[in-house]
């Protein structure tokens, strides 16, 4: 059976507060977002050494930052440790099976992260409104998606889903400012601009899927970001606090074997009682 939503808060995206500015200054944001990407360097470490695995899952409007919170997220971290997935829309292959199949073959390997830009929830968000998906398909997606998940967790993998919300002006701003950079217009597409005429239905959609998907073991988290640097941080303050969540983050202990051998031949010798003599 399907696990059910246990006791997490509703979110209302008209009720988060886009107001919330606590950096007044490069400096601050700057420490803040280092300080945050050296710990999460720290347990990208401890899931290769444990073979743990991680899945960060990143939805929200068009425009809201989510390439911008998965860059800096990604900076600091071992490339062979982590995959970032952008998922559009599905193939024709993809199309003639089960909307969650293009997935499971995007999971992690052991010890790694994957990171979703966009993810299995289209099928309740885009689909639903869009009407790709009939009403019966996206109703019953709820629990597949929440059985998906249990499974995973059950499994062992940490599951970090987050939705990055920004208010119709900002990103009209946004959108703005993209046809000005000829950087930037690739990125405003016309199913960008014909979305924003279905903004109360999007906000529905997401509503309810929080509503129907937010789990203990898999809650989403709701990230205010009219405010680009507020949603960086706060993102890596989501992301390395639910990984490190029972998981001790200290370097692991230093091989035996190897500590003797760095003695004999590089003329190190290290405090050998914190290893135990021990060989691996």
């Amino acid at each position: 059976m399907a696990e059910k939503p246990g006791k997490v808060a509703k979110i209302r995206l008209g009720k988060l507060d886009q107001n919330k500015a606590q950096y007044d200054s490069a400096e601050e944001y700057d420490r803040r977002l280092g300080k945050l990407q050296k710990e999460l360097l720290h347990i990208q470490q401890t899931y290769w050494h444990e073979k743990r695995r991680a899945i960060v899952v990143f939805e929200g409007w068009d425009a809201a930052g989510k390439g911008g919170a998965i860059r800096r997220m990604t900076e600091p971290l071992d490339p062979r440790g982590f995959h970032v997935w952008p998922i559009s829309s599905p193939t024709a292959e993809e199309q003639s099976k089960h909307y969650l199949y293009r997935f499971w073959t995007k999971l992690p390997a052991a010890g790694t992260f994957a990171i979703f830009d966009r993810s299995w929830y289209g099928r309740v968000l885009v689909e639903r409104v869009e009407k790709f998906a009939t009403k019966d398909q996206w109703k019953r997606a709820y629990d597949e998606i929440n059985e998906f998940e249990r499974l995973l967790t059950d499994d062992g993998a940490r599951i970090v889903k987050l939705f990055l919300h920004i208010t119709p002006e900002e990103q009209l701003e946004r959108f703005r400012e993209r046809m000005k950079n000829p950087y930037k217009r690739w990125k405003l597409t016309e199913e960008d601009l014909r979305n924003r005429a279905k903004w109360d239905d999007y906000v529905k959609a997401a509503e309810a899927m929080f509503d129907r998907t937010s789990t203990p073991n898999a809650p989403w988290h709701a990230v205010e970001a009219n405010s680009k640097w507020y949603a960086r941080i706060k993102v890596l303050e989501t992301v390395t606090a639910a990984l490190k969540k029972g998981v001790n983050i200290a370097p692991p202990p230093v091989n035996g074997t190897v500590a003797r051998m760095a003695a004999e031949v590089l003329g190190i010798h290290p405090d050998l009682a914190g290893v135990g003599g021990q060989t691996e």
